[in-house]
């Protein structure tokens, strides 16, 4: 799908983040990202080596350093960007900068290494320059997605849910299929269908592995009765999808059909509670109310939910301890489970864009209990 993405439009908004950082004493004249996700975000290139230094007064004083391997790749996705080719790819940005007259300089704290930051201090020791270590500055612009981005998860989703028809319609779920048959059959019809990639390795987990919340596939056989939790996505322009599914196979027990009823009646509290301005903790807390009155609560052990976008997990996250408020435009997972082991879980999990009236579903493949 071919969007084209205003990244000159992102850094801006980073520029006036940067100076609008509340306290004279936390304002910096320039900022290196080396977080590779955050450089994509930022600039579109996708190479495995890069960094780029936002020059908070002036965007003609923005560089992208990368190496040799990239001249190329550079050149065509940052064609708005002057290139510094180095290897060591944030000394060289904080170099530049210095050159430029930076006298405080910023860094990603959460990326770099203390090996790194080391080699940054010695750098400019006896210079006068001041180095200041900022967290989550660019993941809080991602957290937000435009229309482009939202197009992009649209596809991402709108595979998984045909890959996932596919393979129940072809048979694949079904008595003596093993998880990772399953799994890899699923991924195929991913690829087949468009996606650039998986999202994260496929989980297929069947009877007692679906207690198991992140159970990787293995060489068990599916059987009649079980619980069988598949948990997926692909990746559309580098953007993710995430959808969970949980069916039974052949015949259902009593307590599957109540356990499966209680969490998507969770579900539904949660995709209810997805409002910008809500906080985070209450959207949680609004669909773990429904499983802590039914007496499962210690069986719930995860959180609800979870930004999508350039990674699969990512800003903000919706968990009891969150912090902070849902914006507007976020897109997040809703995804309850209940697990009870040696017996088997349930999980559903939809991908959900946050807006001002009811948030969009993304995932739309039936949630109704299904018996295979």
């Amino acid at each position: 799908m071919p969007i084209i993405h205003d990244t000159a439009g992102r850094r801006d908004r980073l520029r006036n983040q940067l100076r609008d950082h509340s306290g004279a004493d936390a304002q910096v004249a320039a900022f290196v990202v080396s977080d590779l996700v955050n450089v994509r975000y930022l600039t579109g290139f996708t190479g495995s080596n890069a960094a780029v230094l936002i020059d908070v007064s002036d965007p003609a004083g923005d560089r992208i350093a990368t190496d040799g391997r990239y001249l190329t790749q550079v050149a065509a996705q940052v064609p708005d960007v002057e290139p510094v080719i180095e290897r060591a790819c944030v000394p060289a940005l904080v170099a530049h900068a210095r050159t430029a007259g930076a006298a405080r300089i910023g860094f990603e704290a959460d990326a770099e290494t203390v090996a790194g930051h080391r080699a940054l201090t010695a750098s400019i020791e006896d210079s006068g320059v001041e180095l200041v270590g900022l967290t989550g500055v660019v993941q809080g612009l991602r957290a937000v997605k435009d229309a482009g981005e939202i197009a992009l998860l649209r596809a991402a989703c709108a595979i998984g849910d045909a890959a996932l028809a596919r393979i129940i319609a072809d048979g694949v779920l079904r008595a003596g299929t093993t998880e990772r048959e399953a799994a890899r059959a699923l991924e195929f019809e991913m690829y087949r269908l468009g996606a650039d990639g998986i999202a994260f390795e496929t989980i297929v987990a069947a009877g007692p592995h679906s207690a198991i919340p992140h159970h990787r596939p293995t060489h068990t056989a599916l059987a009649d009765g079980d619980l069988v939790k598949i948990d997926f996505g692909a990746v559309v322009g580098g953007y993710h999808s995430d959808m969970t599914r949980t069916f039974v196979l052949h015949r259902a027990a009593d307590w599957q059909r109540d356990i499966y009823e209680l969490v998507a009646t969770a579900q539904a509290a949660g995709r209810t509670a997805l409002a910008p301005g809500m906080e985070l903790r209450d959207v949680d807390a609004a669909a773990r109310a429904v499983i802590d009155d039914a007496g499962h609560g210690d069986h719930y052990v995860h959180g609800l939910g979870h930004g999508v976008g350039l990674e699969i997990h990512e800003a903000p996250g919706i968990g009891k301890l969150s912090t902070g408020t849902l914006p507007c435009g976020a897109a997040v997972t809703v995804e309850p489970g209940v697990y009870l082991p040696g017996w088997g879980g349930v999980r559903i999990e939809d991908t959900l864009v946050v807006t001002q009236g009811d948030p969009e579903l993304l995932t739309t493949t039936d949630k109704t209990f299904t018996v295979i």
